[in-house]
């Protein structure tokens, strides 16, 4: 993976300190993206394949802000 997304001639503390502002704006767009397909109807199950990880998961990281937020969670059918 040589040469493969490598920083060259950058500060180790500017590249890192634009990775970690990478994450936050990327957990930003999750938050958003997530709220925005909750609100529009999605489950869950949508949801976590979008994301490529598990429904467990996705309930887990944003469940309770979702609700804070008033967003009406769908709930799994008996």
């Amino acid at each position: 993976m040589a040469g493969a997304g490598t920083v060259t001639d950058t500060d180790p503390a500017d590249a890192l300190a634009a990775v970690a502002a990478l994450r936050r704006l990327g957990d930003r767009l999750e938050d958003s993206a997530v709220e925005s397909a909750m609100r529009a109807g999605w489950g869950w199950p949508q949801v976590a394949e979008a994301l490529g990880v598990t429904r467990q998961a996705v309930h887990k990281k944003h469940a309770k802000r979702l609700i804070a937020a008033g967003v009406a969670l769908r709930r799994r059918d008996a």
